[in-house]
């Protein structure tokens, strides 16, 4: 399993950026990014321009969120759903897609119960908890 430092990853999604805006061909995973930076033309500057920020801290006193961890979030979501992962969540996400504006839109909603997974996972020392995960999208 690739576990990539959080410059590495950082410097992945720019390069993934950069490879799509040069026409150069794309692996599956890049092809994902691109396709997500594309729907986020607020983080274009940001990853054309990665060394000032390659560094750059988000914290929640700042008042921004973190284009790197949205933009990662997105591709987990991605990921999940392509494998059903876990298992139901690609009905909930079609739920999602009828009763939420666009696809976009539910794709957020999979993130913000997906991030509230993960912070609960990692407040309390455990494995993420898909079934409290799939019941935050119910909730919905």
């Amino acid at each position: 399993m690739w576990n990539p430092t959080r410059d590495q990853a950082r410097r992945f999604l720019a390069a993934a950026w950069d490879k799509y805006r040069a026409g150069v061909p794309l692996s599956g995973l890049e092809t994902k990014v691109a396709g997500i930076v594309a729907v986020h033309p607020e983080y274009h500057r940001l990853l054309e321009d990665l060394a000032p920020n390659l560094d750059r801290e988000w914290t929640p006193d700042t008042g921004e969120s973190n284009p790197f961890l949205h933009l990662s979030l997105h591709l987990a979501v991605a990921e999940q759903l392509a494998i059903d992962q876990p298992p139901g969540i690609v009905g909930e996400y079609q739920r999602l897609c009828r009763t939420l504006p666009d696809e976009h839109a539910a794709q957020h909603a999979l993130i913000e119960c997906l991030a509230e997974t993960l912070w609960q996972a990692q407040r309390l020392e455990t494995a993420p908890d898909g079934a409290a995960y799939l019941d935050c999208l119910r909730r919905r």
